[in-house]
């Protein structure tokens, strides 16, 4: 890119959280924003960055920027653990410590790439409140990489949802520690103080009422955008061919996708519940099951014994 073209280009820095299903939709909105005159510095630990290089393009690497934050490594936390994948459960609190007070790195890559725009995790409130400092003046936009309805859970649990379809009462009425709560105020006083618009990784036929929702909790216009999801190119060996030719025999919208993300893990009791509820419902589905990496459960162990009489 030349200097010309560079001046013209607008310059964005990216700031996902740490976990695989927040840097997919940050990298895919980088992707397209990419093919619009824009230049993203896509900023996050190694290990994270590591782990998604070889998904971008030589052509997309002109316009993309893997750009390293690196978190003070400690005998608890060391760099390959500076990702919630294969985190042990009790090192995410001060894995998200440790992300969240690092405001040196974070000022520092602010003066260093002075971008035009910061396009921010809503799982970390700190980048808004930096970048609109009067020694930057950056706007920042918040990215809800969830669906609308989560994002109500995670900013407003003491306001009543009015769809009483979703049930989220036992949420809302949970016990919440200090740490629940401060973390909740620094969300809402992030979102405050962002740009008065907010990306959603959602689209209208799958939540519209929710989406509507969302402008009058958070008094914000909000830009659904999704769904947005990583590129799948298919070849010969790919492992889920079988899958794939599967589901080709089905009519169109006669299956149903269930999956809780890449690092959620359902207990015994859970995936009973979501078995029986895929038994009842009586429509074709693909069902990804995952568990902790140092959990060794066979597939016939992990679900009902009828599954395995149809």
């Amino acid at each position: 890119m030349d200097s010309e073209q560079r001046s013209n280009t607008t310059k964005v820095l990216m700031l996902p959280w740490l976990a695989q299903g927040h840097i997919t939709p940050f990298l895919e909105l980088a992707k397209k924003l990419s093919t619009k005159n824009f230049h993203i510095y896509l900023c996050s630990t190694p290990i994270i960055l590591t782990s998604i290089q070889n998904r971008i393009t030589k052509t997309q690497s002109l316009s993309i920027q893997l750009v390293p934050f690196h978190l003070p490594p400690t005998p608890e936390l060391p760099p390959h653990h500076h990702t919630t994948n294969g985190l042990p459960p009790h090192l995410l609190l001060p894995l998200i410590n440790a992300f969240e007070m690092e405001s040196h790195g974070f000022s520092h890559t602010l003066r260093t790439l002075s971008p035009d725009l910061v396009i921010y995790d809503f799982f970390r409130p700190r980048p808004p409140s930096t970048g609109a400092s009067p020694e930057y003046s950056i706007p920042a936009v918040e990215f809800i990489t969830s669906g609308a309805v989560g994002y109500h859970m995670f900013t407003k649990p003491d306001v009543e949802f009015p769809f009483p379809e979703l049930q989220l009462n036992s949420i809302q009425t949970a016990p919440r520690n200090e740490r629940d709560i401060a973390e909740t105020r620094r969300r809402i006083e992030s979102t405050k103080i962002s740009c008065k618009m907010m990306l959603l990784n959602s689209f209208r036929e799958l939540e519209g009422k929710y989406i509507d929702y969302l402008p009058i909790l958070m008094e914000k216009k909000i830009i659904p955008i999704g769904p947005l999801v990583q590129e799948i190119i298919i070849d010969g060996d790919h492992k889920d061919v079988e899958i794939l030719q599967w589901l080709g025999t089905k009519d169109e919208q006669s299956t149903v996708f269930v999956s809780f993300g890449s690092e959620s893990f359902l207990s015994k009791e859970e995936r009973e519940e979501v078995a029986h509820g895929l038994e009842l419902s009586g429509v074709s589905f693909v069902w990804i099951v995952r568990f902790p990496a140092e959990e060794r459960i066979e597939v016939e162990e992990a679900l009902p014994a009828e599954f395995f009489r149809r």
